[in-house]
This record gives structure tokens, sequence and C-alpha cells, in this order.
């Protein structure tokens, strides 16, 4: 590349002798550092997508690299221009690698803040129109360059909640699709217009908008902020142990997904992440967020911007295993599964942790209705099934799973082998029949650990709400919550693996989320199976928690302010 641009600036500019040697010398560094960019970003791809130690190292190279060759080109601009023939798309090209850069390191440590970096980068290149000129040159390959960083801008934002930004995108998108279909007879025209059509089903999969008084949708945002967990009041007894790295693994064909996230993957990862702070404070606080979160979609699908790895039983045990060595001390592993259950066929003569099915890890034609898979072979297991044993070599840490699936409860018979704190948190298996329809839109157990307000209103049959009202509501949540943290540190018999998780932020707030879902559907009139409702193990003192007459009290006040309290059963209160 630098041989050819020197020779371009001999054919433009004369001989090659009335060059000035400084500026042959800024092209030449200028190819060196492009060069070298290239190399380390192409290098990214071959490095393992867990683990920390492996990477760190070379996305600082990398960093350190592509922020070299940023300043040099605003530096050498005018040089550049001349000289080497320098493109505004190509600078474009430069900030995109910078912003996915950006964009994979919030990926590996969950720092919110990456995003909004990203965010500035890639707002750059719309702003400062740095593709506005691809699209008059005969180069298809160009204008895929640009489709795909509308499609990486897109995901940034909707990780960001920019819902304003995301629709004006998408309409950007929708239309230089429609040019670059027009003007070259592609094959992938299909694969483009899906992305469009995942998009839009994508922002819409909230059950409930919030509406201000001008009829303008709020944008809510669910990630943990400095009053979203309750705070543990004093003389609360409770463990030191800290979130460290979580797995979130998702395996629902049926759901909404845009990129590799189902909604159900979004909204879980939402809620292990706090609040973008500004960048340099944050780095400068220790213990600000969850040092890792992996995310792993294990659902096949056409890709046109972002690669997605395909995890089967194997590389999925492989990837938790390093996980697992990595932690450090006193520091918990979450996992979440959202996946087909795989059940069992026929009656088996033990009860062992392979005995009673687990989750699907690959896509399998055998699905029925996308839902649950029955092994047709009575003899054998499901190869590509986890099933809760496969997991036991992770208790000799502590350890908190939540399972999304038709088939959690094959994760209720644990045992804790090792005396390391340990809880799952299982989804129903069943919901009433009126709620069925909404599963492409996601699981309403993981809405509840995401947004319980949202999922309240939803099974209470509110699609809509004001602001000042919705704003009331939260403040009596926040109220709620307070009340279940007591109720939980303050019970003589729940289970000790609770309080030992109840220390850490996070997993606080996702308990007492999940005691409020379970407390709710127990008192909802059409949630009247066993099946419909979360359980977990260990499992809690119902009469302390999800039964406990003070909590449905505040349950019936909280309907009252929404004017439903017709769909919750009163009779529960009758001792109070």
């Amino acid at each position: 590349r630098t041989d050819f641009a020197l020779k371009e600036i001999m054919s433009s500019g004369g001989a090659e002798d009335d060059i000035p040697q400084a500026e042959r010398k800024t092209v030449t560094d200028f190819c060196y550092l492009l060069d070298k960019s290239k190399q380390l970003f192409n290098g990214l791809r071959d490095l393992p997508q867990y683990g920390q130690k492996q990477w760190q190292s070379y996305f600082g190279r990398t960093f350190d690299v592509y922020t070299k060759l940023w300043k040099f080109q605003q530096q050498h601009r005018q040089v550049l221009d001349n000289r080497y023939g320098l493109k505004r798309w190509q600078i474009g090209e430069i900030a995109s690698k910078i912003g996915q850069l950006y964009y994979h390191y919030y990926l590996r440590t969950s720092e919110t803040s990456y995003l909004n970096e990203a965010f500035s980068f890639y707002s750059a290149i719309r702003q400062r129109s740095y593709y506005s000129q691809v699209n008059k040159e005969d180069r298809p390959e160009l204008v895929v360059k640009k489709l795909r960083y509308y499609a990486r801008f897109i995901v940034v934002c909707l990780l960001l909640n920019k819902m304003d930004v995301v629709k004006d995108l998408v309409k950007e998108l929708s239309d230089e699709i429609e040019d670059y279909t027009h003007r070259f007879n592609t094959e992938d025209q299909v694969e483009w217009n899906l992305v469009l059509q995942e998009v839009a089903a994508f922002i819409e999969a909230d059950p409930v908008m919030v509406l201000n008084d001008d009829n303008t949708i709020v944008i809510t945002s669910n990630r943990l902020s400095e009053t979203g967990a309750p705070l543990l009041e004093q003389g609360m007894i409770v463990g030191q142990l800290a979130l460290a790295d979580a797995l979130i693994i998702g395996n629902c064909n049926n759901q909404v997904k845009f990129s590799e996230l189902t909604i159900d993957m979004f909204r879980m990862l939402q809620a292990l992440e706090r609040e973008p702070m500004n960048l340099a404070s944050q780095m400068n606080k220790p213990g600000m967020q969850v040092s890792s979160i992996l995310v792993i979609s294990l659902a096949t699908g056409p890709c046109l911007f972002m690669t997605i790895k395909i995890y089967t039983f194997l590389p999925l045990l492989l990837v938790s295993s390093l996980e697992f060595q990595e932690l450090p001390a006193n520091s918990v592993l979450l996992i979440y599964l959202s996946a087909t259950g795989v059940f069992p066929s026929g009656r088996s003569d033990s009860e062992g942790p392979y005995d009673f099915g687990g989750v699907l890890t690959n896509s399998n034609r055998d699905i029925i209705n996308g839902d649950a898979i029955h092994k047709r072979n009575q003899s054998y297991k499901e190869m590509h099934c986890l099933h809760p044993g496969d997991l036991y070599p992770f208790t000799r840490k502590p350890l908190f799973i939540i399972v999304d699936s038709s088939n959690s409860v094959a994760y209720k018979n644990f045992t804790n082998l090792f005396g390391q704190p340990l809880v799952c948190l299982l989804s129903p298996t069943a919901y009433p029949k009126a709620l069925q329809d909404q599963s492409q839109r996601g699981s309403l157990f993981t809405l509840f650990l995401n947004n319980p307000l949202m999922a309240f209103l939803f099974v209470s049959g509110l699609s809509s709400m004001r602001r000042g009202l919705w704003d009331k509501c939260q403040d009596y949540l926040r109220k709620i919550n307070r009340d279940i943290a007591q109720l939980l540190t303050h019970s003589r018999s729940v289970d000790q693996s609770f309080l030992q998780f109840f220390g850490d932020e996070f997993l606080r707030l996702l308990l007492t989320r999940f005691i409020f879902c379970s407390a709710t559907m127990r008192m909802h009139k059409i949630f009247r199976e066993t099946r419909n409702y979360p359980e977990s193990y260990p499992q809690l003192p119902r009469d302390e928690t999800v039964e406990n007459p003070h909590l449905q009290k505040h349950i019936l006040e909280l309907a009252s302010i929404l004017d439903v309290r017709n769909v919750f059963l009163e009779n529960t209160l009758d001792d109070y």
C-alpha cells in the first residue's frame, strides 16, 4: 500500500524528486500505522471469546495503534489529502473500527461507559457525513461497509436505550438498503431486509408504553442506578460475596432478536449492568461493575455485521470452566440460561442429576412448536442438553443460577455437594393461556427480573401509562423491595445461601425481584396452577417470603394505585 501510495504521488505530483521528504515520510508513516492497525484488528477475531488474561494486552496494543492513527490523520490531513488521496469514507472506516473496539471491550467487561465511547465515534461518522460519497462510487463493497456501520450503530443505541436515534437510523438504513439493492443486483437483499424487521420487532418488544403528557414515549432504563437496589440496613447480617462474572446463555429460536441477542438476553444483560458513568471517574472507582459478562448466543441465523459464536455442549462447558477458573476469591459466578426445555422420556429407575432433562444447547430440528424437545430413544440422554449435573463441578465456588425455560424445574433437583453458597432461581414452566401469545416478545419471568413494574402492569392487563403514575408506582415498588429485603434477612428459616449472596447489589436486587414476581403470580387470579409459579433451590420459606401477608398487602396496594385490584385474590389476607 505504501509503494502504491508513493506511485500515486509521483503520477499526480510530478517527479518523485519533487516531493518534499517530510511529506513522503508522512505518507509512509500513515501507511505503516494503517497496515498495523488492520493487522491488529483482524487478529482480534482469533482471540478466545472467554477468559480475561488472553485478550487484555492485545486490546491495549490495538487501542494504542488506533489512537496514534486517528491523531496522525487529524494532524496531517492536508498532506494525506494531497499526496495520499485520503477519502472521507476511509476516515469513517478508521472511526468505525475504533467504535467497534470500544463496543467489543464493553462486551468483554460489561463497563457500560465504553458504550458511550463507541456511540461518540459512531455519532461523529454520521454527523460529519464520512460515508456520504460512498454511494457515488460504483463499488458495492463500500456500500456494504456503510450498511454494516449503520447496523453496528443501531446495536449500540439499543444498548444505550437511545430509541429516538434508533428510529432515525432505521429510516436511514432502510433508504440506504433500497438504494443499494436498486443499484446492484445483489443476493443479500433478503438478509438486509431481515435486519430491518428484527430491529422493528426488537424496539416494539416492551408490552407497556410509558407516555409523557404530549404522548411521546418515555424511554426507561433498567440498569442498576444509585437508588436501584434496596440498601442494607444496620444490623443486617449478610455475606460479603461479590458478583464477578456472568454467563448469559440464550437459545430461544422463537424470540425476538437482533444481532446475537434475544430479547431475554438483552434484558438480563441490562439487569446486570450499572448506568453508564463518566469513563474517567468510573475507571478510578474499584468494584463498580461486574468484571465480565459473557454473552453466548446458541441460535443460528443470518448475521451481516457481527460474528456469532455457535456453542454446542462441549465448547459451552469449556467457556464455563475457564470463567470459573479465573474467578477471584470471595466472588460469585452467575449463569443465566434462557433456552428450550429438554424433557426426559418415560420414567427412570433413578433420580439423579441427569434424569430430569435440562435445556437445549444447540439448534435442533426436533423442537416441538419451538418450545420443547422430548428425547425419543429412552436408552440415551440428549447429548446437547445442559443437565443440572453438568453444573455440579462449578458448585465448588459460589454459584448463582437463573433458568428461564419450559423445563426449569429440572434444576431444582440440585445437590450442594461442596457446601458453597448455591442458589437457583427458576421460571414457571408454563403460563396461563392468555399470556402465551406474548412469548415471542420475551419471557414474563425475565421481564420481572429486568423491569418488575412493567411486568406487573402487563399481567394486570395494562398496555400504557402516564409518566407521573409510573414514577409514583416506581417509588412504591422501591418501598416493597426494602420490605422484601427485611423479610429475607429477618427470616429464621431461610437457607443461608440467600443471605450469603445478599451483600452484592445486583444479586440482592435479583432476589427481591424474584420474590416480588413469585408473590404477584401467586395472588393473581389467572395464575392458578403450580407450574405457573417460579421456584427456587433451595426453597424459600413461603410464609415468610412469597406468601407473607405483609408483602401481599403491599401488592394489593400497588394494584389499588393502578386501579387493577380486581385481578388479584384478596382472601389471602383474611388472617392479616
